[in-house]
């Protein structure tokens, strides 16, 4: 039983993505999860990535994990700092028929992802997003964004621990 589970743990592969442009004030909460993630003790299995607004790196960076991880900033509805946790298949969605490299993003990255790579591809996919105050030009996090940051680490923290620890 011990090295079964040890053997589980050896083969988990655990990605985290922060999504965003981080020059466009709380679009980059996701890249500053990344940041306080990479300050943290994480498990061995965990591998954290910044892929800013490259939605196909987001498939190539899960492929071969058993799960993933992504945060991102959500479009201003007027609850700045809300922190919504979404399984990623509710978020999944076909890219538009035509659409560019420019107008992929990480919910086309996880439908295609699982239609291309199937089982290489993580069945157990969470996402964080943290509505923005503004997506404007601009290097800081607005307070209320600065805050769920924290808040959203915190979470993805006791996630990983979870998910190495069974």
């Amino acid at each position: 039983m011990v090295l079964q589970v040890v053997a589980d743990l050896i083969d988990q592969h655990i990605v985290v993505l922060g999504c965003g442009n981080p020059n466009r004030s709380d679009d980059g909460a996701g890249p500053a999860v990344i940041g306080l993630l990479r300050n943290r003790a994480l498990p061995a299995a965990v591998r954290l990535f910044d892929v800013g607004t490259d939605g196909m790196a987001v498939i190539y960076k899960a492929r071969g994990a058993t799960h993933l991880v992504i945060v991102d900033a959500r479009v201003p509805m007027g609850a700045p700092g809300s922190v919504y946790e979404v399984p990623g298949e509710v978020l999944a969605a076909p890219p538009a028929r035509g659409a560019g490299l420019h107008e992929f993003r990480w919910d086309n990255a996880i439908y295609a992802g699982q239609r291309i790579y199937g089982d290489a591809f993580p069945a157990q996919v969470t996402v964080f997003l943290i509505e923005a105050e503004t997506l404007a030009l601009g290097l800081s996090l607005s307070p209320s964004v600065a805050t769920a940051v924290e808040l959203v680490a915190n979470k993805v923290t006791t996630l990983l621990q979870d998910w190495t620890s069974t």
